[in-house]
């Protein structure tokens, strides 16, 4: 039987500070534009699960089934690629306006 009370407490480790880069310009752009990936590849999911795979140049089944999820975000990623439809910038914008500390204005009360 094992004695709990003989066992050690774990190290104490030091507390790192955060990556120096996880806040510049472009590790935010680039979280933008995976955002805008992601919610792409949201939108596309059931424009793919509509589409009849008998009649596909593969044949569909259950291998065509697994691999659809992957096949839609490299097309999401590549359309942010190309330009997006402006989601990432619309997010980029408000990364940089929380990182210079700006607080979002709450739109119910009047500005001064």
């Amino acid at each position: 039987m094992l004695d709990a009370t003989n066992l050690a407490a774990p190290p104490q480790r030091a507390i790192r500070p955060p990556n120096a880069g996880a806040g510049s310009d472009a590790s935010l752009r680039k979280s933008a534009r995976d955002f805008e990936a992601q919610a792409l590849g949201f939108l596309l999911q059931p424009i793919f699960a509509t589409v009849d795979n008998s009649k596909s140049a593969f044949g569909g089944g259950a291998a065509e089934a697994q691999w659809r999820p992957m096949l839609v975000e490299a097309f999401a990623a590549s359309a942010v690629r190309a330009g997006g439809v402006g989601i990432a910038d619309t997010v980029y914008r408000e990364l940089l306006r929380q990182k210079n500390g700006a607080q979002t204005p709450n739109m119910g009360e009047a500005q001064s």
